[in-house]
């Protein structure tokens, strides 16, 4: 029987494998990733293992898919589901970019920490936003409408095979080798003629809508490896000749702890695609929709400390604004030097990143600790080890998308949105968004009564 965990490893690897052959600068970013880890782990030793062995790092993937409607991604959840991923966190990137991107999403991931650690594919899963009508006429809305009820993009074989790994947490040997032939068939880009005026329609209004409404399949868009010097494979790539984007997202590279997420990517591809014009001639083009990305992952920030993020964003923003773009990395770190924690210890004293609190090995137990954390940290009764953020941030996903459209798109301004949030979207999976603080907050709490325990103490560490 083939459990839960190993068939997420088989289908992430199976995965990459075959977004490789499909984007060759894709594996060649895989190569240069392994290479930096490589490269680190020698220069730093255990250090370089802070955030997660290298055998997790080296393994880790994050995918990106795109669907049409709320069946469809009630279908795709059930097929992570078999995966033993479930949906956490709600973004909603329709106002985070200067490009028209109407799309919301979660991402289906591990939650447990046993789990995360044995692989940790997580898959960014947006949903086209087709009743907004700052995107979408009511004529349009009802065209891509009709021809999103008309395609399958799981079959019931895969689904129910889906449906069986999920409730019984395994599969046969052969179910499982079946259920996985199935499911990386489902992700390939589809060789079928695209409607060349129908993809065009919709890429009026935005390259990613045409993405996923102008086709009849989906794909992966994007495959993601962890890098632990995301700067340095900036460079390498660079130096081979591939072109990158204009920036690394997410927080500077500075002299304190690594929190949340850095990414970057190279960018899309000119693909050849087979187009159908009106009068039934098929020619070949080339669409620029998929890309490579690679991330860098730190320390899980608490309510307080992501409030305190997106405030330091705004900072950065406004002292920016009339310097030189090229300078806006040394502004970041500025700010960064000015507002933030120098130390892992000071973060955590402070309330504002997630760590799991446990004994020190070997400490004379003279005196009574402190039922303080700060005081147990300063006084060597107990270490702080960082949980590592395992989510997404809006901002930085919207700018990876911008990055890599060919245009703007078109949004109407003067239109009231639609509403979209984890309820909505929890509603069309019929099963809960998990709110990720929420399970960054067990597994630190869980550590905090497990230490107020081995001390005998009155009552919880806070």
């Amino acid at each position: 029987m083939i459990g839960q965990w190993r068939l997420r490893a088989a289908f992430t690897a199976r995965l990459s494998r075959m977004y490789g052959r499909e984007v060759p600068a894709y594996a060649e970013l895989v190569d240069v990733s392994r290479e930096v880890n490589e490269d680190v782990l020698r220069a730093r030793g255990a250090a370089a293992e802070r955030l997660g062995s290298i055998g997790r790092v080296t393994a880790e993937r994050h995918g990106a898919i795109r669907v049409g409607t709320p069946g469809e991604l009630r279908q795709v959840a059930r097929v992570f589901g078999a995966l033993g991923m479930r949906p956490v966190g709600f973004y909603d990137l329709r106002d985070t970019a200067a490009s028209a991107l109407p799309v919301v999403s979660t991402a289906f991931r591990p939650v447990a920490e046993d789990e995360l650690d044995r692989n940790p594919f997580r898959v960014f899963t947006s949903m086209l936003t087709v009743s907004d009508p700052r995107f979408f006429d009511a004529d349009l809305r009802s065209r891509l409408t009709a021809f999103l009820d008309g395609r399958e993009l799981f079959g019931p074989e895969l689904l129910g095979l889906a449906d069986r790994a999920e409730a019984e947490r395994e599969l046969p040997e052969a179910d499982a080798e079946r259920f996985l032939e199935l499911a990386v068939q489902a992700f390939e880009l589809s060789a079928e003629p695209i409607d060349r005026d129908w993809y065009a329609a919709l890429e009026r209004v935005s390259a990613v809508a045409a993405d996923i409404g102008g086709v009849r399949s989906t794909h992966i868009n994007h495959l993601t490896p962890r890098v632990l010097d995301i700067d340095e494979l900036y460079r390498r790539m660079t130096a081979r000749g591939i072109e990158m984007i204009d920036t690394i997202q997410g927080p500077p590279r500075w002299e304190g702890p690594d929190v949340l997420l850095r990414q970057t990517s190279f960018r899309a591809l000119a693909e050849p695609r087979a187009l159908r014009a009106a009068d039934g001639t098929v020619t070949r083009g080339a669409l620029r929709v998929r890309f490579g990305e690679v991330e860098a992952r730190g320390i899980a920030l608490t309510r307080e400390g992501r409030a305190l993020y997106d405030r330091l964003l705004g900072l950065v923003d406004e002292r920016a604004a009339h310097r030189p773009a090229a300078e806006r990395g040394e502004v970041a770190r500025a700010v960064w030097t000015e507002h933030l924690p120098p130390t892992e210890r000071e973060l955590a004293e402070r309330g504002l990143g997630f760590f799991t609190y446990h004994l020190v090995p070997g400490r004379p137990r003279k005196g009574r600790p402190a039922t303080d954390l700060g005081a147990l940290l300063r006084e060597g009764w107990v270490r702080a080890e960082p949980i590592v953020y395992e989510d997404f941030l809006p901002r930085s996903a919207a700018g990876i998308f911008q990055s890599n459209l060919s245009s703007t798109g078109s949004r109407d301004g003067a239109r009231e949105g639609s509403v979209y949030d984890a309820e909505r979207l929890s509603g069309a999976m019929e099963r809960e968004v998990l709110d990720p603080f929420t399970l960054y907050e067990r597994q630190r709490d869980a550590s905090l009564v497990r230490v107020a325990r081995e001390l005998d103490l009155d009552s919880v560490p806070s």
